[in-house]
This record gives C-alpha cells, structure tokens and sequence, in this order.
C-alpha cells in the first residue's frame, strides 16, 4: 500500500546533521526544545571560568547539549588532588594543562561543539575582552576576587552570570544579571573580610556536591540560550547534600548596588583581592618562616614549639611534632602557649595558621611565625614520604 503522507526531505533540518539529528534526537522530542531550540543552542557562544569542581560538569553537559562554541578560562595544571570532584580529567591527565586534556575530552565526547581554550588568568585587564565573545558566562571560579570580577564585567557588558560555588557538604547557584534581575553584588555588595571565609582546600568539599551544581549551572545555561522555563534570576539556590534539602531565597536589585544601580553600570573595574588567601596572608603582612629553615631550627634543638591549628581529624591524616589547638579553640587556649618560646604555627596550606599568628600577634605574643604553605610544603620540600592531601 502506498502512504498518501508527504515524503521527508533529507534537508528537512537544514542546519543539523543527520549525525546530530541523531545525536539529539532526545532533545528534538521535547517540545520545549525542538529543533528551534537545538539550533539556539548550536548557535550559542558559552564562556566558562575555571575548569575544576563547578567547571567540570557543566563543561560535560553543555558539550553534551551542542552548544556550538564552549570557551574555558583557565591556566591550572592537573593535580592529584583534583581528581576527586573534577570529572574532566583522569590519572594519565596529572601534570597536564587542564585546557589541554579538557579539549581533548571534550571532543572525545562531542566533535560537533568548537571548544575555545584560553590559558589565561582572568585579570581586569582582559575579562571585557574575554566576555564580549560570548553570549553567557558560566562562573566556575573558586575564590571571592574572580567572582566580583565575573560578576562586575558582566554587568558591564550585559552578559547574564550564571553563578555556583561549593563549600564542605553545601552549594549555591543563581543567575546574576539576567534581563532586569539582580547581581551578584545585590546579594553581597563586598567581598568578606580577609580570612574570615575558609577554601574548599582548607575546609575540604565532598566531591559529588560540585557535580550537583555544576550540572544546575549547565542547566540554567541552556534555559537561558533556548528561552524556555523559569530562570534562576532573583533567586538563590541553597543545597545541602548531607541533609538532601534544597531552598531558595529570594534576591531583589538593590537600588544602592555599587555595581549594577542606575549610573554604576559600565564603570571601571578596579579591585579584586582574595580574601581568602593572596594579599591578606602574603608574608608582608604575616612572619612567616620555610619548611627548610624550621628543620634547620628543630635539628639545631632551639625549643621551637610547634602548633597545629587544623581540626583533629586532619592531624591522623598526617602532623609534626606539635600541639594541636584547632583554630576556632586558639582564643580559648592562649594559657597553653609559652610566651617565652618561639612559636610557629602550621595548618594545612598556611591560610589558616596566617590568620592564628595575626591573632596571637594581637594577643601580644611576639615571637611567633607562620611556616610558609603549611604541612603540605614540608611534605614537599622536607618529607616527601608524609602523605599529602
């Protein structure tokens, strides 16, 4: 019997590929995507800062989701210590170019998305640059100064900020300066004070919690690009994965905002320190001493007393010699230390003992020193048969 329905061209999706019709088929079924929408996103220009935690999943996915052009901002290497949360990467990708190995994984993983490397660290000085070339930017970033970076570029530029960070078991994600909504500085108008926030390298971040948001931010990015749903602009998404709970608060334009209020838009950028380390531990303003010179002052027998100020599940995992005063006990323990010696005092990187030396400094103690990128510079420079983490 012949069918009377009209026959389907080959050119029926002219802008798809019989390889990409297949490959999206599951897209082009739902009727909020369609074929309109695979082409948005085939047509899209996404940039995404930082390729760790954050960067990794949403990399996957919107390669996965055809987004014609995908852009990364990132100028790390590998390390062992990215290998539980970042997904992008493998063993055999240990002291490569994160760039270099996430391009080569990505077009394992879909050959049709154009990825942009750019083995850049995002400055002032290049992120209008950067931004200009792209529709939205996903923030991936890891630390307070790239965010207000981020945050005020794309303002500037009226790019929509899809935002994420991670903290221990928690995470947050939002859209910033999406149409008329919010910023990120609507929500935090300035960066918290130095060491007051701990990393996720000091406070530790359960691997899966940053594939979790990551993924959110894919999403909200596709969401964005195709021009379907309800985005996550004016409100900011709580995660807690110990608990398995998710809230939301909601975030209105601040009318005072030092970014995006009526006369600010497009200002200069200017000012992006990281509290969280850099300028607030640099060794101008925190004695500090070398893993080396503190074996040359423990071998020569000086009395040195040692603290250890990271919490004591860390101490089983590897310690010197020393007496453990976690950081939030210091305050309570001064009674403790010998006035009389000389201190040093260590935690995992440095960060936190900087901010244990400000505080004893301030209680009067004065012969006191931080040792210089914590245990885990002494295992590498002094013992490298103690285990790092």
């Amino acid at each position: 019997m012949t069918s009377n329905l009209p026959k389907t061209p080959r050119d029926a999706f002219p802008s798809l590929s019989d390889e990409e019709t297949a490959r999206y088929g599951r897209h082009l079924t739902l009727p909020e995507i369609g074929l309109d929408g695979q082409l948005k996103l085939k047509r899209a220009a996404v940039l995404l800062v930082g390729a760790g935690g954050l960067g990794s999943p949403a990399a996957l996915y919107l390669c996965a989701a055809g987004i014609g052009r995908l852009g990364i901002v990132d100028d790390d290497a590998v390390d062992v210590t990215n290998l539980q949360r970042q997904v992008l990467f493998g063993t055999p990708d240990v002291g490569r170019s994160k760039l270099d190995a996430a391009a080569e994984r990505l077009a394992r993983l879909n050959p049709n998305v154009a990825v942009v490397p750019h083995t850049v660290r995002l400055t002032r000085e290049n992120a209008l640059g950067l931004f200009a070339e792209y529709d939205v930017v996903v923030d991936g970033s890891d630390n307070f100064a790239t965010r207000y970076l981020v945050n005020d570029a794309c303002v500037s530029l009226g790019k929509p900020d899809v935002y994420g960070s991670v903290l221990r078991f928690g995470g947050q994600a939002s859209v910033f300066g999406f149409e008329d909504g919010p910023c990120y500085r609507c929500l935090y108008p300035d960066p918290p004070p130095p060491a007051s926030v701990p990393s996720c390298a000091e406070a530790g971040v359960l691997g899966v919690v940053p594939g979790i948001v990551g993924a959110i931010q894919a999403a909200e990015t596709i969401k964005i690009v195709i021009g379907r749903g309800d985005v996550l602009s004016g409100r900011l998404l709580l995660f807690d994965a110990l608990k398995m709970k998710f809230r939301e608060i909601g975030i209105s334009r601040d009318p005072a905002c030092p970014a995006c209020a009526p006369g600010r838009r497009g200002t200069a950028l200017t000012g992006y320190e990281d509290p969280c380390g850099g300028a607030a531990t640099s060794a101008a303003s925190t004695p500090e001493i070398s893993p080396r010179d503190l074996k040359a002052c423990l071998d020569a027998g000086g009395g040195t007393l040692l603290i250890d100020v990271r919490e004591p599940h860390e101490a089983l995992i590897c310690r010197l010699e020393s007496a453990l005063i976690p950081l939030a006990e210091l305050p309570l323990r001064l009674d403790e230390i010998d006035r009389a010696r000389d201190v040093v005092v260590y935690c995992r990187t440095g960060i936190r003992s900087a901010a244990a030396v400000a505080f004893l400094r301030s209680a009067g103690f004065e012969r006191v020193w931080n040792l210089r990128g914590g245990i885990r510079a002494w295992a590498e420079e002094v013992d490298p048969g103690m285990p790092k983490y």
